[in-house]
C-alpha cells in the first residue's frame, strides 16, 4: 500500500463530518478514529488496516484552505458508485469540477469540491 492516509483541513468540523459520514457510508467507510474537542478530527477507512481518509483543523489555528494543485481519489469501485458519489456529494452542496464519465483507457471519474473547497475524485478504472 503506497498511501497510508491523507489529510485535508476544515473550517466547519461539524459539517464537513456530516458530508464525509454520508459520502463514505456508499462506498462502506466508516469512521475509524476521531478526537472531536480539543485538536477536532476524523479519520475514515473500511478498515484499520485500509488507507484512510481524514479531515482536521488546522493545527496552527489559522483558516483551512484548499492547496492548488491538490486532489484525493477515492475509489467508488463500480461506475455505478462514482455517480452515486458525485451526485450525493453535489446535492450535499459540493461544486461541480467535472461531472461522471469516461477519461480514456478505462477509467471513469467525476471531480467535485467539497464544503471546504477541497478537490475531491470518484473514480472506478475497469479492467
Amino acid at each position: 500500500m503506497l498511501l497510508g492516509y491523507i489529510t485535508l483541513g476544515t473550517n466547519d468540523l461539524d459539517a464537513a463530518s456530516k458530508f464525509y459520514d454520508k459520502l463514505f457510508a456508499e462506498i462502506n467507510g466508516k469512521r475509524i478514529m476521531e478526537e472531536l474537542e480539543s485538536q477536532g478530527f476524523i479519520v475514515w477507512a473500511s478498515d484499520m488496516q485500509g488507507t484512510g481518509f481524514s479531515i482536521c483543523r488546522p493545527h496552527n489555528g489559522e483558516a483551512a484552505t484548499a492547496g492548488n494543485g491538490n486532489m484525493a481519489a477515492l475509489n467508488a469501485g463500480s461506475i455505478e458508485k462514482v455517480n452515486a458519489l458525485y451526485d450525493l456529494a453535489i446535492s450535499m452542496g459540493a461544486t461541480c469540477e467535472g461531472k461522471p464519465g469516461d477519461r480514456g483507457d478505462g477509467f471513469y471519474a467525476a471531480y467535485f469540491r467539497d464544503l471546504d473547497g477541497n478537490k475531491l475524485n470518484a473514480y472506478f478504472m475497469a479492467g
